[in-house]
């Protein structure tokens, strides 16, 4: 600006001094010296730490971090990089840490090297620069858990012992679901199925006691906790204890038909008696299916005043709809849509044997429509035999309760045919021994049960994590019916993509040479 107004301006120039060792000009500093001079005179890394030795447990792939700490971590990540920082103790030398990054090595070198570049201040104020390599030798140490392991598999320290007292193994095969969504029994050391429930063993108590509280928050539970002396040692006053926690279930399960007792129906506000359930979670929901009143029961308030269900899922009978006509248009009950409505219904076992119809009002009056199937309870041909439903004695009883569509007169068209998609399963052993023994068959037909479930209702595939399959070979008439209508499948865009790291190296191997 002063130069295009005519002014006469002084340009500043830098000077320069001789260097007091080598005599090269150069910027004055505070030190006089050039910076190859003050390196040949200084070295920074001067008691810094060129070689480091690491601990490495091949079976749980976890680093030891003094004293006690393991931490797992990939080759050349970020928790790598900063857990071979921490080794150095760079604080302590009063040095600045500019850069760090991983100098290639082989894989099985059992080395990695770290170049580093530090700042120090050295002879009066003069910051000096400079880059080394650090190299950390990894020794192969089995942590005290997986030694323990190796030695006796059954060593476990705490058990979890989950049950259920009921005939099937629905609430199970939805809470395994729930458990590798989460990763809650990653620390188990063994996973064992039974009759009527599941065992998983624990290293450590704490281990247990966190999945336990795990458990605790998805379904209705109670929970005792005992332990047994192993070993002790007087002299210094230590103690080996085995630790049990017994876990039951809410025998209520999903889809079951309740009769609540004249106490509980009264704190809730004469509800029912006669209710269904329609969700498990940690609390238990209960609607009436006449009036479309709910309600929600916790944990404490179920245990407090248990009750069993009056029929359960294995009782439904298939009908079909002879006629319906809505009574109340639909609404949204706790995020789930119904419609009351009175139908005309007639049990498909009896065509051709009797004319046997029934007049009943029903919540799923914005699914059916005349023609369609129904599973539902025959309270008309049942024998319920319920101390707490002998206790109403001027209650009449509903000939059918219907409780969701039915598609399987659709699904026998396409029966045989895969899905596309897949579920992950926990390692479990099964137990074979004697009377506990496990009928595989009878696993089977409740797992495609399941399955179907999960198709057919959104809500209940909301916590699941559903995989591509990826031998599944789609077909045009995979899921349509002669006359068009779909079969209730999962979506395509719900499931997820499984993780396989070898496929994805061979795909970009394959890519690379393709561009070549």
């Amino acid at each position: 600006m002063a130069q295009e107004n005519g002014m006469f301006v002084v340009h500043q120039t830098v000077g320069s001094v001789l260097c007091c060792k080598c005599g090269i000009p150069m910027q004055p500093n505070a030190a006089n010296m050039c910076v190859r001079c003050l390196r040949s005179e200084i070295d920074i890394t001067e008691g810094l730490l060129k070689q480091v030795t690491i601990l490495y447990c091949p079976e749980c792939e976890t680093y030891l971090q003094p004293p006690k700490t393991r931490i797992r971590a990939l080759l050349e990540s970020r928790e790598l990089l900063t857990f071979c920082l921490k080794r150095l103790n760079l604080d302590k030398a009063k040095v600045t840490l500019v850069h760090a990054e991983f100098v290639w090595t082989e894989p099985h070198s059992k080395r990695l090297k770290v170049k580093l570049r530090i700042q120090k201040e050295v002879l009066h104020g003069a910051v000096l620069e400079q880059a080394y390599i650090v190299e950390y030798v990894v020794h192969h140490n089995m942590c005290d858990y997986c030694n323990r392991l190796q030695a006796n598999p059954d060593q476990w320290v705490a058990s979890v012992q989950l049950r259920q007292h009921v005939p099937h193994r629905r609430t199970f095969f939805y809470l395994e679901q729930l458990i590798l969504k989460h990763d809650a029994v990653s620390q188990a050391i063994r996973i064992k199925q039974i009759v009527h429930g599941i065992d998983f063993f624990f290293s450590n108590r704490s281990h247990a006691v966190k999945f336990l509280e795990f458990v605790g928050k998805v379904a209705p539970i109670k929970s005792r906790s005992d332990k047994e002396l192993v070993s002790q040692d007087s002299k210094s006053n230590t103690y080996n204890y085995k630790h049990t926690f017994s876990v039951e279930i809410c025998p209520i399960c999903r889809e079951d038909l309740v009769c609540l007792p004249p106490k509980v129906s009264n704190n809730l506000g004469n509800l029912g008696p006669l209710v269904i359930c329609t969700r498990l979670t940690n609390s238990i929901m209960l609607m009436d299916p006449n009036t479309l009143r709910y309600c929600f029961l916790d944990a404490d308030q179920y245990w407090r005043s248990p009750f069993k269900s009056l029929l359960n899922s294995r009782r439904l009978v298939e009908y079909i709809v002879l006629d319906i006509d809505n009574v109340s248009p639909e609404v949204n009950v706790s995020g789930s849509r119904y419609a009351l409505a009175d139908a005309q219904v007639a049990r498909v076992s009896d065509f051709g044997r009797n004319d046997t119809i029934f007049h009943i009002r029903t919540h799923l009056g914005h699914l059916l429509s005349p023609g369609d199937y129904a599973l539902g309870y025959d309270i008309y041909g049942a024998n319920p035999n319920d101390s707490e439903l002998d206790k109403y004695r001027s209650l009449v009883l509903p000939e059918v309760i219907l409780l969701k569509k039915s598609y399987e007169e659709k699904r026998q068209r396409k029966r045989g045919k895969p899905r596309a998609w897949k579920l992950k399963k926990l390692n479990m052993e099964v137990d074979d021994s004697g009377n506990a023994r496990v009928d595989q068959d009878k696993v089977a037909n409740e797992y495609e049960e399941f399955l179907r479930d999960l198709e057919e209702n959104p809500d209940l595939r909301f916590n699941v994590s559903l995989y591509r399959d990826k031998e599944y070979q789609p077909s045009e008439t995979a899921s349509m019916t002669d006359d068009g209508e779909q079969v209730p499948s999962v979506p395509l865009d719900e499931l997820l993509a499984e993780l396989d790291i070898k496929d994805e190296d061979d795909e970009e191997a394959e890519g690379s040479n393709m561009k070549e």
